[in-house]
């Protein structure tokens, strides 16, 4: 049984009770501690095992190998999650210091006067399927005694 746990105790102190609950059944439970302050609580989760002496003498070795490579595998996962996060964050942080940091060429009054001062080029309005006949077409039209259609 201390075989298996002592990966989880390199890194960390660990509390195991046992306690009788009722007639032959027992409970065994392992709480990791934190080794920081800082930790996540995560990493704390305990593991409560209940059945009779037997049942613990063949199935919690099992148990402690599978809790603690799950342990393990969740501390290194949650370190390189942080670890990412932090460079994220710098990357992100460097970005903006060199945004900030360089003069911004539209600001100046010598390229806001050349804008203000270049032609606009502009594209003629497409005719609207609904506007309106001028006004000579209509009325030449009508004139001659023809329908207009």
């Amino acid at each position: 049984m201390f075989t298996e746990l002592m990966p989880l105790l390199r890194k960390r102190r660990l509390i195991l009770t046992i306690a009788l609950v009722e007639g032959d059944t027992v409970r065994a439970t392992v709480v990791p501690q934190k080794a920081s302050d800082t930790e996540d609580n995560a990493l704390t989760t305990p593991l409560a095992i209940t059945g009779t002496a037997e049942e613990l003498d063949r199935d919690l070795p099992q148990q402690l190998v599978e809790f603690t490579g799950a342990h393990l595998q969740l501390q290194t996962t949650l370190a390189s999650a942080k670890a990412e996060m932090e460079a994220a964050a710098k990357a992100a942080r460097e970005e903006a210091r060199k945004k900030t940091s360089k003069p911004s060429s539209a600001s100046s009054p010598t390229t806001q006067a050349a804008i203000a001062a270049a032609p606009v080029a502009r594209e003629p309005a497409a005719p609207s399927l609904f506007a309106q006949q001028a006004p000579s077409e209509t009325a030449a039209t009508e004139d001659e005694g023809g329908e207009a259609s």
